[in-house]
């Protein structure tokens, strides 16, 4: 394991809950809850990830350049993960969901998405 928590921003805590809900319900994780501050999260092996309008009061703004990926079961998981994000507002970026054939390398089923506030997320699995 190499995270303990990823925090993410928003500026609608109810609209990313939603598209949150959705793209993890494909992944089969539900929502943990939550937190005393009202920020929703999610927990899977000793993981957290949560959603949280930004504590200096501030706009959220994503990070260009970053992704967070997402380790996914299947190819079909990635699809229903990549459908679910789009059903819920998201954006579809990069190339369609597909396997990717690096040179040097397994080979990687990868879709990618932006969400509402457009953070870059991925959804890997590889062969």
């Amino acid at each position: 394991m190499l995270f303990s928590h990823v925090c993410i921003g928003t500026n609608d805590v109810e609209r990313s809950k939603k598209f949150y809900d959705a793209i993890f319900k494909a992944m089969n994780l539900s929502d943990s809850g939550i937190d005393m501050k009202g920020r929703p999260y999610y927990r899977k092996d000793g993981q957290t990830f949560i959603i949280c309008k930004p504590i200096n009061g501030k706009e959220a703004t994503y990070a260009n350049g970053g992704t967070i990926g997402f380790m996914m079961d299947s190819p079909e998981q990635i699809n229903q993960w990549h459908a679910a994000g789009v059903a819920n507002g998201g954006i579809s970026i990069e190339d369609p969901p597909g396997f990717r054939h690096p040179a040097n390398g397994p080979k990687m089923y990868l879709a990618y998405l932006r969400d509402p506030d457009g953070n870059k997320l991925c959804g890997y699995f590889r062969e």
